[in-house]
């Protein structure tokens, strides 16, 4: 199939996109305050194991998510605008539904009879392991009813239930912790009833009830959704064991406490900087998806956006690794400290993994995702072997060179591997820019960090920052890039 240049519709998509994240940006923002301050709220009122103890149930909750819930709503997103062209919404939408309970009843089944080999493989209490059984049936409502707001482009009702679902679990949380008494479980309880409360709230926004019908199920229906999503489940597994299997190998090998220190990390690098960087994606791949159902030629829009993520994720991760101490001081407890180790290796590989995003868009694009299954399987392969292999030898460390690595490979393989037609364009001038405006930065971090200059850590950071940006523009302006 051939697909052509539209400057017309590529600029006025463009300028939704920006529409878009400005209605999104809202849930993302106050989603990353909101991650933020969890960290020290949670690391005072719980004992690093206790935290440690969360951390698996969370990743243990993300395993089953990605293989029976997760895939059915990324697939209702890529295929609403053909069933809405078509005018099959409500087939489509109660086949998705029929779908997700389907696959939530042979998960039930399947961890009744494979419980035994499980928990000892997760190391966890059985009460915690049924507790995140039960909290995947509001999880997964929850993440195709998000889905379906997003193909509709209802980000305003999209941001309201983010932002309401995050502060409510936030205090239900601090309340079942200090009434409850029940350490990690308390947390998960939280988040089963501000879940379910957000479920009731979504299906009144998208209105998924004016479209269920009982569904008259057929291979028409059933095929595309099953070959896209499948490899899709296959390759966000295939991430999970990049970027949460440390936490089940570190149990295994150190216990709860140094899982502890993993999630910290984890939650003061992955967890914000991907909520942050998610506003661009979030607003701009349903859009692509339209652009690319009108035969228009998506390489230089993605191209672009691909610009403008490296532009805001690359100083930021960067301040982040090379404050990494004062980052954890500032935001855990000092009986968290250890993270900062992490720091620097899961902030950039973070900004690598939000980066194949983009890259592994085309995939998306040609429903071929069982090539991002393969390059995530080998990359996430890479990571356990370096874990398994590192920790030993060097402990926490191994941990985030293993996870940087890893991400690392993802990406390289996704450049490598380019499909006719879609294959990703390097930003080329953006990068150039960015490059050259980080050398006066070097230079005034040297100062920093020979104390020429006696600054606070927090105004240091700002200085970076704010240098940056300045001196970007002054770049820009001079070498006026027209390649993103």
């Amino acid at each position: 199939m051939e697909y052509v240049e539209n400057k017309e519709e590529e600029c006025a998509q463009t300028l939704g996109i920006f529409k878009d994240m400005m209605k999104y940006s809202p849930s993302k923002i106050i989603g990353m305050i909101g991650n933020t301050i969890v960290i020290p709220i949670y690391t005072n009122l719980l004992l690093p194991e206790q935290y440690g103890l969360y951390s698996l149930s969370i990743a243990l909750l993300s395993f089953l998510c990605i293989i029976f819930s997760d895939w059915v709503g990324l697939s209702g997103l890529r295929f609403f605008r053909k069933a809405q062209l078509a005018d099959d919404l409500s087939q489509y939408l109660s086949t998705l539904v029929v779908i997700l309970g389907t696959n939530l009843l042979m998960m039930f089944g399947l961890c009744a009879i494979f419980q035994h080999n499980m928990i000892p493989f997760f190391k966890v209490n059985p009460m915690y392991f049924w507790a995140v059984l039960i909290l995947i049936i509001p999880v997964a409502v929850r993440a195709l009813l998000f889905q379906i707001l997003r193909a509709q482009i209802k980000p305003i009702s999209y941001t309201c239930s983010t932002i309401f679902n995050q502060f409510m679990t936030i205090g239900l949380s601090i309340l079942f912790i200090k009434t409850l008494h029940l350490g990690a479980m308390s947390m998960l309880l939280a988040m089963g009833v501000s879940i379910s409360i957000t479920d009731i709230i979504l299906m009144f926004q998208s209105n998924i009830g004016k479209f269920f019908r009982k569904p008259k199920l057929s291979w028409g229906v059933l095929f595309p959704i099953i070959l896209y999503g499948i490899p899709l489940a296959a390759s966000s597994l295939s991430g999970w064991i990049i970027n949460q299997s440390n936490k089940v190998v570190m149990n295994s090998i150190k216990g709860f406490t140094d899982v502890a220190y993993v999630g910290v990390a984890y939650g003061a690098t992955m967890s914000i900087l991907m909520t942050l960087f998610s506003i661009i994606t979030v607003a701009a791949i349903p859009r692509i998806y339209r652009i690319y159902e009108a035969k228009i030629d998506v390489r230089p829009i993605i191209s672009r956006f691909a610009g403008y993520f490296l532009l805001v994720a690359l100083p930021l991760v960067t301040v982040m690794a090379l404050y990494s101490t004062e980052i954890i001081k500032l935001l855990a407890n000092v009986k968290f400290m250890h993270a900062s180790i992490l720091v620097p290796y899961f902030a950039f590989g973070t900004l690598f993994l939000c980066l194949t995003d983009y890259t592994t868009l085309q995939y998306h694009l040609a429903n071929k995702t069982w090539i991002t299954f393969i390059i995530k399987l080998l990359s996430g392969l890479s990571n356990v072997s370096l874990t398994l292999y590192l920790v030993p030898i060097i402990g926490l460390k191994g941990v985030g060179i293993a996870m940087l690595t890893s991400n690392v490979l993802f990406l390289l393989l996704s450049l490598i591997i380019r499909l006719p037609k879609l294959g990703f364009r390097l930003p080329l001038k953006q990068i150039l820019c960015i490059l050259l405006s980080g050398l006066p930065v070097c230079a005034v971090y040297y100062m920093f960090l020979k104390n020429l200059v006696p600054l606070s850590a927090g105004l240091q950071m700002s200085v970076l920052m704010v240098l940056f940006y300045l001196v970007y523009y002054g770049v820009n302006r001079l070498l006026k890039p027209n390649g993103v």
